[in-house]
């Protein structure tokens, strides 16, 4: 896929992990981070983190790290702006940190259906419901969510919504399962091998 770039999105400040850097919390020995740039290397060209905090070591998993250039933990739109600003690809995908089982056929699925429907941007989704942190995107978008976040609203869905898009639904809901408390972290545990 050498036509995307893949940006995971650790740049939040994972209150209800008691505030520790999520991307770094250790799942079988190997942070959230890894796990997702596992899953992800092999569907895209190049990675780049999104991380707001502790940028010497997310850049060991990484050639490229970012942090967000529309300041005050604007979101998930915010992180994937950054990523796009250091991105040459024509599209991107965004994945979050704390995602371990994301599908492994993501990028692609998501590369067809925006292909097929002439979509700038793809989301996925399960179970009837949108999971729009795993967005393909055209990277020159960037400026248009600069836009959006300098209007005040960085919510994902309503800034996807009146472009052209298509959602594309996966059979596994628990692929998008996400980590966002140290019980959750200890259920996660009992899924991997």
């Amino acid at each position: 896929m050498s036509e995307i770039t893949g940006i995971v999105l650790a740049g939040g400040l994972a209150r209800r992990m008691g505030g520790g850097d999520k991307g770094l919390q250790l799942l079988k020995q190997q942070p959230l981070v890894q796990h997702a740039i596992n899953r992800l290397a092999p569907q895209v060209a190049k990675i780049i983190i999104n991380a707001n905090r502790h940028p010497d070591t997310y850049a060991q998993y990484a050639d490229t790290v970012v942090a967000d250039i529309i300041c005050g933990y604007a979101g998930p739109l915010a992180g994937i702006h950054a990523g796009m600003t250091q991105a040459t690809s024509e599209w991107i995908l965004s994945v979050p940190c704390d995602s371990p089982f994301f599908p492994e056929d993501l990028a692609p699925q998501l590369f067809q259906a925006a292909q097929q429907n002439a979509a700038d941007v793809a989301i996925a989704a399960a179970a009837g419901r949108a999971q729009p942190v795993f967005m393909l995107a055209k990277r020159q978008l960037a400026a248009d969510i600069a836009a959006t976040l300098a209007g005040g609203n960085g919510k994902i869905d309503h800034w996807y919504a009146r472009l052209p898009h298509v959602v594309v639904e996966f059979s596994d809901a628990g692929a998008f399962d996400n980590i966002n408390t140290l019980e959750e972290l200890t259920q996660a545990e009992q899924r991997l091998p």
